[in-house]
């Protein structure tokens, strides 16, 4: 988990405690007025378990003040903002968290992104992405809506037709290879990767395996007008735009890119990679 996730659930914990020691409720009092165990009061007071809002609520309730609640829920809100939960997100479905990502996609003229696992969802084909969201929904046990995702995902693609939209996107080449769909599925990705790539707002980097790298390839990352980093791990997706976090990842791109190819070399890369599917 992230150290600065962790803090700020410490940070949380801490406020909780207060309310409650401002009470003079003992540790088993406040959990026998709120109906559970001792060990969660003091897992949400040490920051060793999220709170959820009707925790919060029944906190506030407990400890005599229901107003604090809207307090509290408020810090939850601010700690979520920036570390969204993947099963958090997913528990309200793959459509409601595909369309968050494409109401920020419509703010955004300038991407700069990286992707080391897959083909980015921006070039995916439908079938593809269909194989990615459902490995990565059992994966977080949310297999509902998938169908609604894929579609809420291939909506974003009417960005790379508009004027004024412009893609810097890196692709690290062991993505070109992942058997992460049937091997037909994965060919006609890669035929839409070479037709997207000649696209005028489209600029495409390829890393190859071979490549000399002054940092190796990590999480996936989206950089929004130089504003807004949207990174991803297995357990969240991390919101990130304080100015140290967005110039750290600027120039974690910008190493990247240093090692990419691009135009004819990229695209050969990419037939390579569609030429091995058809020697199985």
């Amino acid at each position: 988990m992230s150290t600065d996730y962790q803090q700020a659930r410490i940070i949380l914990g801490a406020r909780l405690r207060e309310l409650r020691t401002e009470a003079r409720l003992t540790v088993r009092e406040l959990a026998a007025r709120c109906a559970w165990a001792p060990s969660k009061v003091s897992k949400l007071e040490n920051g060793k378990q999220t709170a959820k809002v009707t925790d919060l609520e029944q906190w506030a309730e407990g400890v005599g003040q229901p107003t604090a609640a809207a307090e509290l829920k408020g810090r939850l809100r601010g700690l979520e903002s920036t570390y969204r939960s993947w099963r958090r997100q997913l528990a309200g479905g793959h459509r409601a968290v595909q369309d968050s990502i494409g109401r920020q996609h419509e703010k955004t003229r300038t991407f700069q992104g990286f992707t080391g696992s897959v083909i980015p969802g921006l070039f995916q084909t439908p079938d593809y992405a269909r194989h990615v969201l459902t490995r990565y929904a059992h994966l977080h046990g949310a297999v509902r809506d998938i169908e609604a995702g894929v579609q809420s995902r291939i909506r974003r693609q009417e960005g790379l037709y508009l004027p004024g939209k412009k893609y810097r996107v890196l692709v690290w080449e062991a993505a070109l290879h992942v058997r992460i769909c049937p091997v037909d599925v994965l060919r006609a990705q890669l035929d839409r990767l070479m037709s997207v790539n000649g696209l005028t707002g489209v600029s495409l980097g390829i890393v190859p395996l071979t490549a000399s790298v002054d940092i190796a390839a990590g999480d996936d990352f989206w950089i929004h007008d130089g504003r807004l980093v949207i990174a991803e791990s297995w357990h969240a997706e991390m919101w990130l735009d304080s100015a140290e976090d967005v110039a750290l990842y600027l120039k974690v791109w910008d190493t990247l890119d240093s090692a990419a190819v691009y135009g004819q070399p990229a695209h050969r890369l990419i037939s390579r990679a569609r030429a091995s599917l058809d020697l199985r």
